[in-house]
């Protein structure tokens, strides 16, 4: 055996307790978290999806049947009523804040005097919770006490804005109160995403003699297009779980007006007691959300994958 096989042959000094501990490290402090997420995720999913084929009332049962309990669902006009809202919602919800987001972050792109302040109260909405949010606005929009009162107190006796408590226009009462909350969190992505742009490009296009509004179409927004696929899928997320705001706003009313699937489904398993129904509602809604998410995902990897191969 030569001296070269024998230094092979010789085992490597075993690591050092506190060296191994550090290697583990990670796994052990992620460990739990991704046990709980798998759970909270993939267990609690495929329960209830058994639970929207079983016959469950008050009370989880296990007797299969198939899909009545979304046939059920879907020949109840409240339910009906709830995912049109929600599709109405979610286009001028998410429209909305965008639009007002991206007129804010250019108008602080200016650097405007105060700037840390006007992020500081574009933002602030962002930190008050959708309960907070909707309770505030329902003052607002409260015939007796909020701006109505406030306006006729002025001398304009004939001022109507009972936006909330009229049918037909309250869902437009619960778009105005998302658009407010949402535009500052749209705000802070575009804004980041306009400070990130490279200023050469910029400057180029000042000295080609291009104007600030076309500077901003051709160039800015075109570079920071992925953002603005982010920001939409973010706040359709938020449109299709929306429920705390509208409790709090108006209660999916008047009537059954702003009724809204996550309205629904409480009031299927936590008041009616009809869980199987309720289930079925609730997988219905993610339904939506996979609708948004998992083409995402694949369109996420695909870029990823194409700017690897360019790289």
């Amino acid at each position: 055996m030569s001296n070269h096989d024998l230094i092979l042959s010789v085992p490597a000094p075993a690591r050092p307790w506190r060296e191994r501990l550090g290697s583990a490290m990670p796994l052990l402090v992620l460990g739990p978290s991704l046990v709980a997420s798998f759970v909270y995720v993939f267990v609690f999913t495929g329960w209830t999806l058994y639970i929207s084929l079983s016959n469950s009332s008050l009370l989880p049962t296990y007797g299969f049947v198939g899909l009545d309990n979304y046939a059920s669902l879907w020949a109840n006009r409240r339910w009906n009523i709830a995912y049109n809202n929600l599709f109405l919602f979610s286009g001028f919800y998410i429209v909305g804040s965008m639009a007002v987001g991206l007129l804010l972050a250019i108008l602080i792109d200016q650097r405007v005097r105060g700037e840390a302040a006007w992020r500081t109260i574009f933002l602030y909405p962002l930190a008050v919770s959708f309960i907070v949010t909707g309770t505030v606005w329902s003052w607002l929009y409260n015939p007796v006490d909020g701006i109505q009162a406030m306006v006729r107190g002025f001398g304009w006796t004939s001022f109507s804005f009972a936006l909330a408590s009229d049918r037909h226009y309250a869902i437009y009462a619960v778009i105005i109160t998302g658009v407010w909350q949402a535009s500052g969190f749209a705000m802070a992505l575009f804004l980041a995403g306009l400070r990130s742009v490279d200023q050469d490009l910029v400057k180029a296009a000042q000295i080609d003699g291009a104007s600030t509004f076309r500077i901003y179409r051709k160039v800015l927004l075109p570079t920071i297009a992925p953002i603005f696929l982010a920001v939409a899928v973010i706040q359709i997320q938020f449109a299709i779980k929306t429920f705390d705001l509208v409790a709090a706003l108006t209660k999916g009313g008047p009537g059954i007006s702003t009724t809204f699937p996550a309205i629904y489904v409480y009031d299927l398993m936590f008041q009616r007691g009809q869980i199987g129904e309720g289930a079925a509602a609730a997988i219905m809604m993610l339904a939506a959300v996979a609708v948004v998410l998992v083409p995402y995902s694949f369109w996420v990897v695909w870029r990823r994958r194409k700017e690897a191969g360019h790289g």
